[in-house]
């Protein structure tokens, strides 16, 4: 099972080392197209690279396209309780906590998947 990570970082780290990063990168296009809000993660993308574009796509969200926001929470799957946790302090650092859960919520769905595909 997935361990219960304490940062983005670890997060990455593990996915790499599972070999899961590449598809967790998909999983992300895929849903982010899913909510139509575009981007665009190369598959070679490098893990700190990925955290950062993600953290400043959720900021961006957060205080210019809200709907989209919550659009995109929805389509991902974060789960309510792991949301309603966040410490509220500031944008930056509630975008930041967003994109852990995203990318947690992520490396589950492909993790499950990978587990139990015929």
């Amino acid at each position: 099972m997935l361990a219960n990570f304490p940062n983005s970082t670890a997060l990455l780290e593990n996915a790499m080392e599972i070999r899961l990063y590449r598809k967790l990168v998909t999983q992300l296009e895929k849903d982010f197209g899913m909510a139509n809000v575009p981007v665009d993660f190369s598959l070679d993308v490098a893990p700190e690279d990925l955290r950062t574009t993600l953290h400043e796509k959720i900021y961006f969200l957060i205080m210019e396209k809200f709907t989209d926001y919550i659009n995109l929470l929805y389509v991902i799957d974060v789960p309510e309780k792991s949301f309603k946790e966040i410490q509220v302090t500031d944008v930056v650092e509630v975008a930041e906590q967003v994109s852990f859960l995203i990318l947690k919520r992520e490396l589950q769905k492909v993790w499950l998947k990978e587990r139990y595909s015929a």
